[in-house]
């Protein structure tokens, strides 16, 4: 019976379906890090630089991360989230709001974060915080009665649908949205494999499989927050292997050359991972101790990531790498309803904004402690934004969102983009910014945000086309003013 032929198998494809299938079962760390098989054009990079993705799953509410301060805007957004009792009002008072400096914002315009985000305001005001306004994935620039008027391809596909939209975001490709198997931030990987000795290590992720971290040629290195996935049987700590026969055992059969070139292909995969896993190993051992960060890490999931990605980070000379990307994540942000209680917590404390303030906080000072602050670069994304209308409890599925950029090459302490009007309850839920019940239409797309990044990490302008196939519809727009000159 006809099955296959496996013998015309490329040996990239058979490498790439390797990792896809994880037919490499517990060296599931190499499996997953096929890095460098392929040509890349790669960029000149004799410094480091490190992008940092923090994806927020299930659409973050940007109005109650960013909040409307100034009187006006913040009595629409009062009103319009003023429902129910007191146990389903989703407006916060401004009482218990802190304002931001109003740069970049239209004259008496101000936005505000409430205590959960303290620290990250804290950050803003020290300029290593900037925010960028009603971003969302786009086909081209876009108005109202555009959006109105739109036909077949002027408008991303299946919108407000979290799994189209979140990969929308992360591939940077209008088509096969969902079924994307290339993202933006593995492009870039793409082109650093040349300059990185070690093109395993390019593109890491520590939040599980994402669309976002997989190029053309690089596969991400995948680790959990305890750092490397080990091959059963075989622990590495210390520079020390444990359990040596079993290692001696696999040594054995990893030193016979097979006559297929996919048991050849197998053996080395192995024998890498190996290696690799000690390299890393090697690299996080530099901040072993639990206190080694002065700016202490917390104990949940975003925070035990972030501390891995700044652990990496110092052991990178292990790594022989000039350009990295990290993607770490936090989900539960669908908030249909409440949303005010799981968004910050009672009292600030507890909530999804509070451990995101606590990790990104101490993930910077990390960066700051190990001298890297200004070669480093993190940004917030999610799936969707949110109607700025209660649905009662909670809010419902929108499109363009407010985010961050932090680092200490950001020209931070300002907002960047275009405020959305919020001067009259008709026009916040149905004007010229919005498509309904306060939906934004993103003025800045996510392929604009992107490519400002990739010039920060060293692109070229001609090798932005590759990472971005549809910037060129937004590339005579003026460059975002993410960073400092």
């Amino acid at each position: 019976m006809y099955i296959s032929q496996l013998e015309s198998l490329k040996r990239r494809e058979f490498l790439r379906r390797t990792a896809a299938l994880g037919m490499a079962g517990s060296a599931s760390s190499l499996a997953l890090s096929l890095a460098g098989i392929g040509e890349a054009a790669a960029q000149s990079a004799p410094d480091y630089k490190a992008l940092v993705c923090v994806f927020l799953y299930g659409g973050n509410d940007h109005d109650n991360t960013f909040v409307p301060f100034d009187t006006t805007s913040h009595a629409v957004y009062k009103t319009l989230r003023d429902i129910g009792d007191a146990s389903t009002k989703i407006y916060i008072p401004q009482s218990e709001l802190t304002g931001l400096s109003t740069n970049g914002l239209p004259s008496g315009r101000q936005y505000a974060v409430q205590k959960a985000m303290s620290s990250l305001a804290t950050l803003y005001e020290a300029k290593n915080i900037g925010v960028l306004l009603n971003v969302g994935p786009l086909v081209k620039p876009i108005s109202k009665s555009g959006y109105s008027n739109a036909k077949s391809g002027d408008l991303p596909p299946k919108l407000f649908s979290h799994n189209d939209q979140f990969s929308l975001w992360q591939s940077g490709l209008i088509e096969g949205a969902e079924g994307a198997t290339s993202g933006w931030g593995g492009r870039l990987g793409d082109l650093f494999l040349g300059s990185d000795k070690k093109a395993h290590f390019t593109c890491i992720n520590v939040a599980g499989n994402a669309v976002f971290m997989s190029g053309q040629n690089v596969l991400p290195y995948q680790v959990t927050s305890n750092g490397p996935v080990a091959i059963s049987s075989i622990t590495y700590s210390s520079g020390v292997y444990r359990n040596a026969a079993c290692l001696a055992a696999l040594n054995t059969l990893l030193s016979k050359s097979p006559s297929h070139w996919m048991e050849k292909e197998w053996a080395r995969m192995v024998k890498s991972s190996i290696d690799n896993r000690q390299s890393v190993t090697t690299g996080l051992n530099l901040t072993s101790a639990a206190n080694y960060f002065t700016t202490p890490f917390g104990t949940d999931n975003l925070s035990a990531q972030l501390q891995l990605v700044a652990r990496m980070i110092h052991g990178r000379s292990n790594l022989d790498v000039t350009r990295q990307v990290f993607f770490v994540s936090l989900g539960g942000f669908d908030h249909h309803d409440g949303l005010k209680a799981a968004h910050a917590g009672a009292d600030g404390k507890g909530g999804l904004l509070k451990k995101l303030n606590d990790a990104m906080y101490s993930f910077y000072k990390a960066t700051e402690q190990l001298g890297v602050a200004n070669q480093v670069t993190t940004f917030t994304a999610s799936d969707f934004g949110r109607t700025l209308s209660s649905n009662g409890d909670g809010s419902d599925h929108g499109w363009g969102s407010h985010h961050m950029v932090m680092g200490g090459a950001v020209d931070g302490g300002k907002f960047w983009g275009t405020a959305p009007d919020l001067s009259t309850t008709d026009k916040a839920l149905n004007g010229p910014d919005t498509v309904g019940q306060g939906r934004l239409l993103p003025s800045t797309s996510v392929d604009e945000l992107a490519a400002s990044l990739a010039r920060w990490m060293g692109v070229s302008e001609t090798d932005i086309k590759s990472v971005l196939p549809n910037q060129y519809n937004f590339s005579s727009k003026a460059a975002l003013p993410v960073f400092k000159s």
